[in-house]
């Protein structure tokens, strides 16, 4: 199969879909790899390096996409790449289509195989393609916090572990999943008084019998989170419904009972987010203010740290990118279930329930 790597173009997205070791990996296997110039660079991936394992190097993102059977990306397709995608092109990176009608639109007008890293599914019924970027933008999520708690961000003025004297900063993290824990796991470590909320029961056991003793659980319900809300510093939220638009928890009105200067961050924009005031934003221009609350809603945390994440995720995607070069996606996915579930446009039709469910729309 002809495998294409393009740059990615997305607002300070610097990950690359694919390291040398996977080029080499696939080019072993007698596939062949094609990678847009510079296309890792600033993931610390020379084009030489590419070259040196078999992979061939192509001057634009145009070439990448005329001359792939399947492409694979980090970030959605945007804009500008639309028209490059061709009828029955498969391409494979992460979609989140149930908050972007226009993607998803145009993906079923060019006739390609959407496969979507964020629905694929292993055989307890976990995201592992999900996981790692997860782990990531948890980590970051309350680095990030506690960078726009300061003052001169426009924050309250907190430092997240407060000093001997000085209580720390309240932080709350709804959502005890793997980007939930992975906050709360790093701001108990920062020293802050933690609160992390799920609807889960048995989750919430879980959390409790591991979590550092500055992080206490509670169950997640409107009320429970209105009378979180005045007394913490932090709020990161960490919701996710696979493939489906995130719910609102913390809406306009309930803005108003926390104090100026807190600050929201928003891991679910790729979903739509978990706040009825967030909309997305970059690494450029990453915060802005409603209501005299900070909000920090960047739709690719992991970008910032290319270095990390692009290992972390290939990790994740390459044994999956091997098996649909090796067989092609129709015999990879009738031989993987888990693999099936990533499947969320084909041929002009959405094959998975929850987007079509986004927009009203029968399947």
């Amino acid at each position: 199969m002809i495998v294409g790597i393009p740059k990615e173009i997305k607002n300070n997205e610097n990950r690359v879909s694919l390291t040398p070791a996977g080029a080499h990996e696939l080019v072993q296997r007698g596939h062949t790899v094609y990678v847009q110039h510079t296309a890792g660079i600033n993931s610390g991936f020379s084009d030489e390096e590419y070259e040196k394992v078999g992979a061939r190097i192509l001057p634009t993102i145009e070439d990448v996409y005329a001359i792939a059977d399947m492409i694979i990306k980090v970030k959605e397709p945007i804009e500008c790449e639309y028209n490059l995608i061709r009828k029955g092109q498969l391409v494979f990176t992460y979609f989140h289509f149930a908050c972007d009608k226009e993607l998803t639109e145009a993906m079923m007008r060019s006739g390609s195989v959407c496969l979507a890293y964020e629905t694929v599914t292993d055989r307890q019924g976990g995201l592992p393609l999900l996981i790692p970027m997860s782990e990531v933008a948890g980590r970051m999520s309350t680095q990030e916090g506690a960078r726009f708690l300061e003052k001169p961000q426009g924050g309250r003025g907190i430092l997240l572990g407060g000093v001997p004297g000085v209580k720390p900063a309240k932080v709350l993290v709804l959502g005890g999943g793997i980007v939930g824990t992975s906050a709360a796991l790093m701001a108990a470590g920062l020293g802050a008084d933690v609160t992390i909320c799920d609807i889960s029961l048995p989750r919430l056991r879980q959390l409790s019998e591991f979590m550092p003793k500055n992080v206490k659980t509670l169950f997640s319900s409107g009320h429970n989170i209105e009378q979180e809300l005045p007394v913490t510093d932090l709020v990161i939220g960490a919701v996710l419904i696979p493939g489906a638009k995130a719910p609102h928890l913390i809406t306009r009105p309930m803005l108003k009972l926390m104090k100026k200067g807190t600050v929201l961050v928003d891991v679910a924009i790729d979903q739509g987010g978990c706040f009825e005031t967030s909309h997305p934003t970059t690494h450029a221009d990453p915060i802005y203010e409603v209501d005299g609350i900070i909000h920090y809603c960047v739709a690719n945390i992991p970008g910032a740290v290319p270095c990390t994440s692009t290992l972390a995720l290939t990790n994740a995607t390459l044994p999956y990118a091997v098996k649909l070069a090796d067989l092609g996606w129709e015999k990879a996915c009738e031989s993987d279930p888990g693999l099936k579930n990533g499947l969320n446009i084909v041929d002009g039709k959405i094959v998975f329930p929850a987007v079509a469910e986004a927009f009203g729309w029968k399947i």
